[in-house]
């Protein structure tokens, strides 16, 4: 069983910034793709961003492309998730999340194609 574990949340003014981390707790876990996703208050768990740990690339949602970096270190078994120009619409609770399978049921910025999530970390953005 992998344990995905966030830190990083917290409050920021709009326009700010902050870096969330997501850590795993087996080292030997090689994940296929690692995602980003995020869940206001009254609304659907979406998908922010992904990365294939086979080629590297990375996948943003329309809503935070150009803002939004993720990022991974393998040797440290951390994913990370820059977010800057914040936006008040940004305030969620942030979700990590991972699987190895090799393929994406649905695709890869939905739930279904990520086994293993982390509890999450509250972002708020103010105006």
């Amino acid at each position: 069983q992998v344990h995905l574990v966030e830190s990083g949340g917290g409050s920021v003014q709009a326009g700010g910034s902050l870096r969330l981390s997501c850590a795993a707790s087996v080292n030997t876990y090689k994940p296929d793709h690692l995602g980003w996703f995020r869940q206001a208050p009254g609304k659907e768990r979406e998908g922010v961003a992904y990365i294939s740990t086979r080629s590297g690339r990375a996948y943003y949602a329309d809503a935070v492309k150009g803002r939004f970096t993720i990022s991974q270190d393998n040797a440290k078994f951390t994913l990370y998730l820059q977010m800057n120009s914040l936006e008040p619409e940004d305030t969620a609770m942030y979700y990590c999340a991972a699987d190895d399978r090799t393929y994406c049921p649905g695709n890869c910025l939905s739930s279904q194609a990520y086994r293993y999530w982390g509890q999450g970390t509250q972002v708020t953005v103010s105006s």
